[in-house]
């Protein structure tokens, strides 16, 4: 590790906190339907949509309706993404003349980006044509990544509010969303990206000459406008297979900090959203907290076990840390920050193989997915999901005091806890269980590149990376399979709504509920033991819940490295 590494990290850090507050203000006026600086523009537009799409603007809906049309709006849009890629070979903007996509493949790819998994089981330059990659893809990932934000103001109303039904419209909050926040920063970020050196064009692919006289065909394509969305919506699905590790898709360090801090922006601000809208920014503020002590842990463990020295590469000669899977442009500082980064933020983009870190420094992608990605989180999935997590710390809090829990006024009872462990369980449920079915049916034990605990590993690490939504993979696994498509479609589905409807169902409770008048007895929510606590709770769940798979795949090969047995990459 080195002093120039952690300024990096540091200066990261910086540049997201900044933003926390100026994002946060501007998106709860968003929210609040107040006016912002962009309403002389985007107002008119806003309200043509409605009028269009026959929507009454200021008529809410029960959480019950609102979650009827978020599912009705990604059935639908599921079923548009799997007739384009079907159809892709004889629908237009396809220079390279690109096939339909085939069934099993087109369900799992429709099943991952309407789910804001992004999970790719193709190579996105020799399998989809422009059309299926902007109509298509970039389409989901500014849906998706607006109905998760949805999803969470609802809940946030769930909190501010008291006895009312209704928890807002999901059609106003994904339309503001998208119209007010990803569309403007999306052209900022894709123009800056365009200046650095990213391709954004419909003309067909270049044909270049190399250095031995050997022809050379270069995919290009409209990589800057899906680039800017799968960064800041979370997305993290690449044009290209090498995803933000090919030069196209993230040629400078500039283009990769802006893309790292594209992640983290609006899960950030969205803590501080949360804190405006139930009346405390303190409250806002001790999530954020409970989220960047998590951070931070993380890549510094990540950050050492990929920078010194492991018993196996220095018997080799080899000093400097682990590059093996890294991009010499970015160095092993960008790469592990980017590692820890798009799993604690449901992102999946890398700029680095995963599958080339060495164990310590592929557990912590690993267990921030399995803590369900609530370190920041996907936009709306991370709070929403840290949210759940408080209501059982608030109800541990309660059983250790012997009260009534309480969190901003509002008792937390038996109907809340039951949906909020219902949205906890359903990840290892489906994480664990079907690693279980593809490490003993031969249709799963032939994905694996390598044997033992990192072929272990690598199924593990594909349905954690799908029941989470992040779509990251470890890249040793051969996932374009009827089996593999099949089965990560499944873990797409329940992770995304096994959780969100819950969710809302605890919205729902709590808005029916009277809010309580703080006593000398309420357990203050805002300070650093309320912190600790729900870091606690954050860790111990998941520790109780994957530990025995973690020790099964990147615990124990890392031990077999340090005693020199197997090289600690998987090579």
């Amino acid at each position: 590790m080195t002093l120039n590494g952690w300024f990096q990290i540091a200066l990261y850090g910086a540049v997201v906190l900044a933003l926390v507050k100026p994002l946060g203000a501007y998106m709860t006026r968003v929210f609040n339907g107040e006016r912002t600086v962009l309403s002389p523009v985007l107002a008119p537009v806003e309200r043509g949509l409605y009028r269009a799409a026959g929507i009454d603007a200021r008529q809410e809906q029960t959480w019950l309706g609102y979650a009827g049309a978020m599912v009705v709006f990604n059935v639908a849009g599921f079923v548009l993404l799997y007739a384009i890629l079907r159809l892709q070979a004889v629908l237009p903007l396809n220079p390279a003349d690109q096939g339909a996509v085939a069934p099993d493949l087109a369900f799992n790819t429709a099943t991952s980006f309407v789910t804001n998994t992004n999970w790719q089981s193709y190579g996105g330059e020799t399998t989809l044509s422009y059309l299926s990659q902007m109509l298509g893809l970039t389409h989901q990932n500014f849906v998706s990544a607006a109905s998760g934000m949805a999803v969470a103001v609802a809940l946030i109303r769930g909190f501010a509010r008291a006895s009312t039904k209704t928890l807002g419209s999901f059609w106003v909050d994904m339309t503001r969303a998208t119209l007010y926040l990803l569309l403007p920063l999306c052209l900022l970020i894709a123009l800056f990206l365009v200046s650095q050196g990213m391709p954004q064009t419909l003309g067909a692919s270049v044909e270049a000459t190399t250095l031995e006289g050997a022809r050379q065909t270069i995919a290009v394509g409209p990589v800057a406008s899906q680039v800017a969305i799968k960064m800041l919506g979370t997305n993290g699905g690449g044009f290209f297979n090498a995803n933000a590790a090919h030069p196209f898709e993230n040629p400078t360090a500039l283009s990769n900090l802006l893309q790292m801090i594209a992640i983290f922006m609006i899960g950030a601000a969205l803590t501080n959203v949360f804190g405006r809208m139930v009346g405390d920014e303190r409250q806002g503020w001790a999530i954020l907290a409970a989220m960047g002590l998590l951070f931070v842990a993380g890549v510094a463990v990540t950050y050492w076990a990929e920078a010194g020295a492991h018993g196996v590469l220095s018997g080799l000669g080899l000093t400097g840390g682990n590059m093996e899977g890294k991009e010499v442009r970015f160095g092993i500082p960008a790469s592990a920050l980017f590692a820890v980064i798009t799993t604690a933020a449901s992102c999946g983009a890398v700029n680095a193989m995963h599958d080339s870190f060495t164990a310590l420094g592929g557990l912590i992608p690993l267990l921030n997915m399995q803590l369900g990605e609530v370190i920041i989180g996907g936009v709306g999935a991370g709070l929403y999901g840290m949210l759940v997590f408080v209501v059982v710390a608030i109800f541990v809090a309660g059983l250790m005091v012997g009260r009534t829990p309480e969190y901003l006024g509002k008792k937390i009872e038996a109907r809340e806890v039951k949906m909020a462990m219902l949205g906890i369980l359903c990840l290892p449920l489906m994480m664990l269980g079907l690693t279980a079915l593809a490490t003993v049916v031969p249709a799963g034990l032939a994905g694996p590149a390598n044997a033992g605990p990192h072929g272990f590993t690598e199924i593990l690490y594909a349905y954690t990376s799908a029941a989470a939504n992040n779509g990251s993979a470890f890249g040793g696994l051969t996932a374009n399979t009827l089996f593999y498509n099949t089965t990560l479609a499944i873990g797409m589905l329940v992770g995304r709504f096994f959780v969100k409807i819950p969710v809302l169902a605890i919205a729902g409770s709590l808005a029916a509920k009277k809010r309580v008048p703080a006593s000398a007895g309420t357990f203050p929510t805002h300070g650093g033991l309320f912190v600790g606590l729900l870091v606690g709770v954050v860790l111990i769940i998941g520790g109780l819940t994957f530990f025995p798979s973690l020790a099964l795949g990147p615990l124990v090969e890392h031990f077999a490295g340090a005693a020199g047995q197997t090289y600690p990459a998987g090579g």
